[in-house]
C-alpha cells in the first residue's frame, strides 16, 4: 500500500539558524512527503517526542553549532530506547567527513554538508523508505517536482533553491552611452545660454540714467566750490 513518507525536521540544542533547515523542508515537502518542523531551540528529548507523537519515518536534524558528535547519537539513543529505533536518523550541517564516517558506524544515516543538493536529499530518503518499506510501498513524485528538476540542468543546491524562490527586481536603469550624452550637450548648452538682447531687456529702463547723474552733479559742484574758496 503506496503512502507518503513522513519526515520530521529538526534544530537541537542553540543553534539558531534555521534558513537551510527550511529550504530542506520545502524541498520535501515539493517532493510529496509530509514534513513536521519543530522550530528552533529544540532539545533531543522534545524531538524524540515530537516524531513518536507524529508517527514519522525519519528524523532529519540540522545543526550548525558543532555539537554533531553529541546531538545526534542522543537522538539516536532515545529513539532506540523508545522502542523506535529503526527510524531513519539522518541530516546535516557543517560536519566534516570525518565526523560523518563516525557517525555512520553509529548507526547514523547520511548526513549532508553546505551546497548538498535537495534532489540528493529527496532520492535518499525515498531509496531509504523502499528499502525499507518495499518499492510497492512509494509513492511517484510529483509531477511538478518531477518536471522542475528534470528541466534543471545542474543538481538544484540549497543556495540556488533561495535564488529560484527569490523575487525578481526591475534591473537599475543603466546610464546613457557616449553618443547619447555627446547629443545631450548640445542642448543643455542652448538651454544655458541667453541672447545678449535678453539679458538687456531685463535691466531696468532707467539704470544708465541713474549712473551717470552722480557723475553731472559731480562735476557741476566742484566747481561752485572751488569758486567760493577763490573769493
Amino acid at each position: 500500500m503506496q503512502r507518503k513518507i513522513r519526515v520530521l525536521v529538526g534544530k537541537p540544542g542553540l543553534d539558531g539558524h534555521d534558513r537551510g533547515a527550511k529550504v530542506v523542508a520545502a524541498a520535501l515537502r515539493d517532493a510529496g512527503m509530509e514534513v513536521i518542523y519543530t522550530g528552533l531551540h529544540q532539545s533531543p528529548e522534545q524531538i524524540v517526542e515530537a516524531a513518536i507523537q507524529e508517527d514519522v519515518d525519519v528524523v532529519a536534524l540540522s545543526i550548525l553549532s558543532g555539537a554533531h558528535m553529541t546531538l545526534f547519537p542522543e537522538v539516536r539513543e532515545l529513539l532506540r530506547s523508545r522502542g523506535v529505533g529503526d527510524k531513519l536518523v539522518t541530516g546535516g550541517g557543517i560536519i566534516p567527513p570525518e565526523d560523518m564516517e563516525t557517525l555512520a558506524k553509529q548507526g547514523v544515516g547520511k548526513l549532508f554538508g553546505p551546497g548538498a543538493s535537495t534532489q540528493d536529499i529527496v532520492v535518499y530518503i525515498r531509496d531509504w523508505f523502499a528499502s525499507v518499506n518495499g518499492a510497492d510501498s512509494l509513492m511517484p513524485l510529483p509531477e511538478s517536482f518531477a518536471r522542475s528538476r528534470s528541466m534543471d540542468p545542474a543538481p538544484q543546491s540549497a543556495a540556488s533553491h533561495r535564488a529560484a524562490h527569490r523575487p525578481v527586481r526591475d534591473p537599475a536603469p543603466r546610464p546613457a552611452g557616449k553618443a547619447q550624452r555627446g547629443a545631450a550637450k548640445p542642448a543643455r548648452a542652448a538651454a544655458r545660454a541667453k541672447p545678449k538682447a535678453a539679458r538687456a531687456a531685463r535691466k531696468p529702463a532707467g539704470a544708465a540714467a541713474s549712473r551717470s547723474k552722480p557723475a553731472a552733479k559731480r562735476g557741476t559742484k566742484r566747481p561752485a566750490k572751488r569758486a567760493a574758496a577763490r573769493r
